[in-house]
């Protein structure tokens, strides 16, 4: 029997690994490397002066955007309208907590049986994470009606609209990989691409996947809730300060989530290779501290691979028009993506 204390130390340092790496780290990190990106595409040379390479610009504009005086514009729905930039950012929190970001493991014997590394262990976690994400567009909508602004209310439907088309879509990508795995237990679904990864199988469902989740996050060329030429900013025209700072970690740090669950359900999660497990180079990920980090950084280079990809794709594809946008998801992705089902289906019955 586990000693109940240090399953509880073990648990807030899974709460404190998640704070200090996703909001404290990869959000302040990922807006650098799109700063960046954005400069080499452009042929300029993006942030450099605030510290080594510039990188320590984002703090600098995180404490700037805490420093700001907290503006409210008259005519606001004030309660709705302080409250959206937290609707915003409670779901990126709460969907990365189901998110296992490394095998079962004993920490090198600290443990007699393999503890989960998630903070949340559900066994209905792809359920869950899908739930919680879809409640993004709550906080979008609330503010966009309580800024009175017809800018930000045009972005707010605009967001809504969005996320319905393309959440149809991304689903029943998933139904298919649901139907591989056997269960919604993202752990369990990550121990089914042992020796076949999802993306094989699947690779339809990939193509779904990818799309829909740019488009969930409203990163170009989908960011039509944004659109600078059109909307200002849209649904966060009225915001500024922390409260735009809110908004602005919300977005990565659903990105971050979305990474991760690609990462899990296509391309096997901390799993090495397809048909080549890490117990076959002599590693062991389970009992041996060292084979606990190797797995967790092979997890965290794969989901930073996304990153970077919703990077490239922003400043390499122009911005759809809202027509394009909507017979993408209802024309296109849709019966791509029931078609995909049915291939799977078969797969399953004659393989």
């Amino acid at each position: 029997m586990e000693d109940t204390t240090i399953l509880w130390l073990f648990l807030l340092g899974k709460i404190v690994l998640f704070f200090s790496v996703v909001f404290g780290a990869v959000a302040p990190i990922m807006i650098w490397v799109e700063r960046r990106v954005a400069g080499l595409v452009q042929d300029r040379y993006g942030p450099n002066r605030v510290g080594p390479f510039g990188l320590l610009q984002s703090l600098a504009d995180g404490i700037k955007l805490i420093l700001k005086e907290p503006l409210i514009p008259q005519g606001v729905r004030k309660p709705y309208y302080l409250l959206a930039p937290i609707l915003a950012v409670v779901p990126a929190a709460l969907s990365f907590a189901v998110i296992p970001f490394g095998p079962p493991t004993t920490l090198g014997g600290m443990f007699e049986t393999p503890q989960r590394l998630q903070i949340a262990n559900l066994n209905v976690g792809l359920i869950f994470v899908m739930t919680v994400t879809s409640l993004s567009v709550y906080g979008v909508a609330l503010a966009g009606w309580a800024s009175n602004n017809k800018f930000s209310v045009m972005g707010a439907l605009r967001a809504s609209a969005q996320m319905i088309s393309y959440e149809l879509a991304a689903g029943l990508a998933i139904v298919s990989i649901i139907m591989l795995s056997g269960s919604v237990d993202l752990m369990r679904i990550v121990e089914s691409q042992a020796g076949l990864w999802h993306i094989f199988p699947g690779f339809l469902a990939f193509l779904v996947f990818l799309p829909a989740i740019y488009a969930e996050t409203n990163r170009t060329p989908f960011d039509l809730p944004e659109a600078e030429a059109e909307l200002v900013v849209g649904y966060h025209t009225e915001y500024s300060g922390i409260k735009f700072g809110l908004f602005f970690l919300s977005e990565y740090s659903i990105m971050t989530t979305v990474s991760a669950i690609a990462v899990l359900l296509f391309f096997g999660g901390w799993n090495l290779l397809p048909g080549l497990n890490w117990a076959d180079i002599g590693i062991d990920i389970q009992n041996s501290m060292i084979g606990t980090l190797i797995a967790v950084s092979w997890f965290a280079a794969k989901v930073a691979f996304f990153l970077f990809l919703f990077v490239w794709v922003r400043w390499t594809l122009p911005r759809f028009r809202y027509d394009q946008l909507m017979g993408l998801g209802w024309k296109t992705l849709l019966p791509i993506a029931i078609f995909n089902i049915l291939i799977i289906a078969g797969f399953m019955v004659f393989a």
